[in-house]
């Protein structure tokens, strides 16, 4: 009977000290998420980036769980690195690693970077544009993935082909591919590396191959007429103004999934209607969080968050740009994109880059 109650005795002082332990932990966990100063973070973000930073569950990891105020201005990813005013910035976040070396060109304070997502550059088309392509050889179906040559594009641009004269669309004017300006927004200047790249024979260009490339592209260009500065804007002026305006437009491979996901209503017709064409080769846009303060390590913090990442595939189709992390396509409900793109051409360098958006700007 004394050594039952010693042993209730010795179990009650146990579970006592575990009670007082666990209490004390979690008192200590609470106090350190409680004391964690809060911080705000103003920052550039290429407009492809918009929907993602406005879901409201991003909007609540970044602000409730790190405590980040976020003051955040949409800009072209070019100039946010080379044109516009930073002082008050502490980070810069655009959607090509050149531009980090831009950055550094420009004087930026640059601090640091971390590679956040990765995404294709792609081309939408409408229906009858992509069929157009394919009877001439230059776009394939692989599978159901639609992909062109860019070298055939490339030789259509050089050759002046038109769109009613030689691929039967009823657009007017001479066949091209439209994008946003190459020196104020990255899917343009990432056209304009890839156009460059084909005009190069498919291999990007160095500094000494420019006298012979730079007229052909600044010549593109400048027949283009206006150019949008985000890539959100031309994507959403592409389903607004119809074929006419824009038949082809260079994007983001993401900017799909986006919008059928908050557009469901228009799922239907979209199918039906524009075509996603993997350019082959095609550009990874890498989406680098460029640090010009410390306080933005707080901020890149919250993105590389394991379930900001995730929603930032499933719900917006950013590919992840961390090493270990991978991209299930089945998470991807509303369309379908291959697991992976193989056929990757890598950008000019920066110091080329740098000629040929002096060049068209």
């Amino acid at each position: 009977m004394n050594r039952s109650l010693i042993g209730l005795g010795i179990l009650g002082v146990v579970a006592a000290v575990a009670v007082v332990a666990t209490q004390l932990d979690l008192g200590g966990l609470t106090r350190q998420v409680e004391t964690r100063e809060r911080v705000d973070v103003s920052i550039y973000y290429g407009g492809e980036k918009s929907a993602l930073l406005q879901n409201e569950r991003v909007k609540d990891i970044i602000d409730r769980r790190y405590k980040v105020t976020l003051d955040a201005t949409k800009a072209g990813s070019i100039e946010m690195v080379t044109s516009l005013e930073t002082a008050d910035k502490h980070c810069l976040w655009p959607s090509n690693m050149v531009a980090v070396e831009l950055a550094r060109e420009a004087g930026r304070p640059v601090k640091g970077s971390e590679t956040i997502f990765n995404s294709p550059i792609v081309f939408y088309a409408w229906d009858q544009v992509a069929e157009a392509l394919t009877s001439k050889g230059v776009v394939q179906n692989e599978a159901g993935v639609l992909t062109a040559d860019v070298d055939a594009i490339g030789k259509m641009i050089a050759d002046g082909a038109r769109w009613q004269d030689d691929l039967g669309v009823n657009v007017y004017g001479p066949f091209k591919v439209y994008s946003t300006h190459p020196s104020k927004s990255n899917s343009g200047n990432i056209w304009a590396g890839l156009l460059a790249t084909s005009f190069n024979q498919g291999t990007p260009p160095s500094a000494e191959d420019l006298p012979q490339i730079l007229p052909r592209v600044d010549a593109y260009f400048k027949a283009m007429g206006h150019m949008e500065s985000s890539s959100g804007d031309i994507f959403e002026n592409f389903l607004k103004q119809g074929m006419g305006a824009r038949p082809i437009i260079v994007g983001y491979e993401n900017q799909m999934v986006e919008f059928l996901n908050a557009n469901a209503s228009y799922a239907d017709l979209i199918r039906e209607k524009i075509r996603v064409i993997y350019p082959e080769p095609t550009i990874f846009a890498s989406h680098p969080l460029i640090s010009l303060s410390a306080t933005c390590d707080r901020l890149k913090e919250a993105l590389i968050d394991p379930e900001v990442q995730n929603i930032a595939w499933a719900q917006h189709g950013f590919r992840t740009g961390l090493i270990g992390v991978e991209n299930d396509p089945a998470a991807i409900t509303v369309t379908t994109l291959p697991e992976t793109v193989s056929l990757v051409v890598p950008m000019p360098a920066a110091k080329v880059m740098e000629q040929i958006i002096q060049t068209v700007d």
